[in-house]
C-alpha cells in the first residue's frame, strides 16, 4: 500500500528558506516564523544547510520546523543552492524557498528612511548600484523560488499577516499588534495608532557602560527596572491597552500599531516596546510583532 503524499501543511512546516533583496522585509518574515514556532537561523552559510538540518533532527528522526535566512550576505556560491537543497531532500524534507522582493525605488526609500548600510556598501558602490548588483546575484534564487512575495506596497503588519496566512493558522478576525520603537528626532511613525513618549524616563544613554547597548539587552532592562518610574509607566500603559485593545477588535480592523518614542530610539523606547509585546503575548494575543525602527 502506497503512503499518502505529504500535505501542503506537512511540507511548509519542514524547512523554509527565506531569501530576497536587502530591505524587502526578510527580518520581519524570520521574526514571524519564529513566532509561529519555527527554529530560525539567519545568514547561515548555504553549504552548511544539510549539516544544520541534520543537527536539528529529533531523536525519532523527524525534523523541527526550520526557517533559514540565506541571502547576499552568504559567502557561499549561491549558484550551488539547488545542489544543497537536493542534499536536504535526501534527509526526507521538501524545502520551500520564499523570495522577498520590492521595487528599486521602494528599497531606496527604505534605506534612506532607516539610514542602514547596504550589505554590499563595503564594495564602494552607490546604493542604487549595490541594489542592482544584488538583484543580479540573487536572480537564480528568485527564479528557483517556490513563492515570491513583493513587499513594495506592504507595511509590517501586512507582511506579517501574509506570512502567517501562508505558513500558519490565522483567523481573519484576529487583531495583529505591532509594538514599535522610534526616535523623536526622526519623526513619529505615520501609521502609529497609539504613541507613548518615554523621554521622561531616566536615560541609560548617560551611563557609559550602557550607551552602546540597547533596550533589548538585559543590563539596560535591569537598569530601567531599578528606576521605579519605568515599571510604573509600563504598568499604566499595559492597563490602558488591556482595556482598549479588545474593544478595537472587529471585522473591519486588522492592525494596531503601538509606538514608543525616546530621544535616540535605542534604550527606553526599545525596552518599553519589548516589555509591552511580552505582556500582550501573555494576555493571549496571537499575532504580536516588534519593530525597532532605529535598530532593525
Amino acid at each position: 500500500m502506497n503512503n499518502p503524499a505529504p500535505t501542503h501543511h506537512d511540507v511548509t512546516q519542514s524547512l523554509v528558506i527565506v531569501s530576497g533583496m536587502s530591505g524587502s522585509g526578510k527580518s520581519v518574515a524570520l521574526k514571524t516564523f519564529e513566532d509561529l514556532g519555527f527554529y530560525c537561523v539567519d545568514n547561515l552559510p548555504a553549504e552548511l544547510l544539510s549539516d544544520f538540518v541534520r543537527s536539528t533532527m529529533r531523536a525519532d528522526g523527524t525534523p523541527e520546523k526550520l526557517a533559514v535566512g540565506i541571502d547576499i550576505r552568504s559567502r557561499s556560491d549561491l549558484a550551488n543552492l539547488p545542489e544543497w537543497l537536493s542534499a536536504v531532500g535526501k534527509l526526507g524534507l521538501d524545502p520551500k524557498l520564499v523570495f522577498f522582493d520590492a521595487r528599486d525605488e521602494v528599497l531606496l526609500k527604505r534605506y534612506a528612511d532607516t539610514r542602514r548600510r547596504h550589505p554590499l556598501s563595503h564594495l564602494g558602490l552607490s546604493l542604487a548600484d549595490a541594489i542592482s548588483l544584488e538583484k543580479q546575484v540573487l536572480k537564480p534564487l528568485r527564479t528557483l523560488a517556490d513563492v515570491v512575495i513583493d513587499t513594495s506596497t506592504l507595511n509590517v503588519h501586512q507582511l506579517r499577516r501574509q506570512v502567517i496566512t501562508e505558513f500558519g493558522l490565522s483567523s481573519d478576525s484576529t487583531l495583529s499588534l505591532l509594538f514599535e520603537s522610534f526616535a523623536y528626532r526622526r519623526g513619529v511613525p505615520p501609521d502609529a495608532d497609539f504613541v507613548f513618549d518615554a523621554r521622561g524616563l531616566t536615560n541609560p544613554h548617560w551611563n557609559a557602560e550602557l550607551r552602546p547597548l540597547s533596550g533589548r539587552d538585559q543590563a539596560v532592562r535591569d537598569f530601567l527596572e531599578t528606576q521605579s518610574e519605568a515599571p510604573e509607566y509600563a504598568a499604566q500603559v499595559a492597563a490602558f491597552l488591556d482595556t482598549w485593545l479588545p474593544r478595537m477588535q472587529s471585522d473591519t480592523r486588522s492592525y494596531v500599531t503601538i509606538a514608543f518614542g525616546c530621544s535616540g530610539g535605542r534604550h527606553r523606547s526599545v525596552y518599553l516596546a519589548e516589555r509591552l509585546a511580552e505582556h500582550a503575548r501573555e494576555k493571549g494575543w496571537p499575532e504580536v510583532a516588534v519593530h525597532h525602527r532605529e535598530l532593525d
